[in-house]
């Protein structure tokens, strides 16, 4: 009866302990799972964050290339006109010329005012008030009406100025992308001194027929 009774025990003990086994395994097994699913989920949450990260960054670098693009163009097209306006030889294809390249300022500004960062955003301001007080000077004195100190000479220093001014604010947007350091200065250019903006190139002459011999 002892040993009945022993055996019973035994195997109840073995019994008890082969489902206790099977249960903590499970649990162990549910434990890694968990585990290694909670990694993955961190590794695709700092992939994706990577990922949007670096499409910012290239949105904002295709912005500043084309807002830079629009003010250099600007700002040439700008100087030219003043010069015809010193000349007196404005013409109405001039005016739709200057007009366009404005727009097309105008629109580079608004779309990098959306995407770029604070820092950038405070010298894109200033430099489009900046931009705007010129131009409205360069129409006074264009309609005869300048501004007391609106002449030529002073609106061509303040238009060289304000390539220097765009200097900063470049390195100001390479700064913003990673491409310099930051605190990295710019050494302005030269400030060429006033005159006519290069002429448009004529259209090339055709080769005279050769003569026969």
């Amino acid at each position: 009866m002892d040993s009945g009774l022993i055996a019973l025990g035994a195997a109840v003990v073995g019994v008890a302990g082969t489902l206790l086994a099977t249960v903590l395994s499970q649990r162990m097994v549910a434990r890694v799972q968990a585990a290694q699913f909670e990694r993955e989920q961190r590794v695709a949450q700092i992939g994706w964050l990577r990922e949007q990260e670096l499409a910012e960054l290239n949105r904002r670098r295709e912005s500043y290339a084309a807002t830079n693009a629009a003010y250099t163009r600007y700002r040439v097209v700008l100087m030219y006109f003043l010069w015809l306006v010193h000349k007196a030889q404005v013409t109405s294809d001039e005016r739709a010329a200057l007009e366009e390249a404005r727009h097309a300022l105008h629109a580079a500004f608004a779309e990098a005012q959306m995407i770029a960062s604070r820092v950038v955003l405070v010298e894109l301001d200033v430099m489009n008030r900046a931009l705007s007080e010129t131009y409205r000077r360069t129409l006074r004195l264009d309609e005869g009406d300048p501004d007391p100190d609106g002449s030529f000479e002073e609106i061509h220093a303040e238009l060289i100025g304000l390539g220097d001014r765009w200097e900063r604010m470049r390195s100001v947007m390479r700064t913003d992308l990673g491409v310099d350091a930051p605190g990295v200065a710019v050494a302005p250019a030269p400030a060429p001194a006033p005159g006519p903006a290069p002429s448009r190139p004529a259209p090339a002459r055709p080769p005279e027929p050769e003569s026969a011999p």
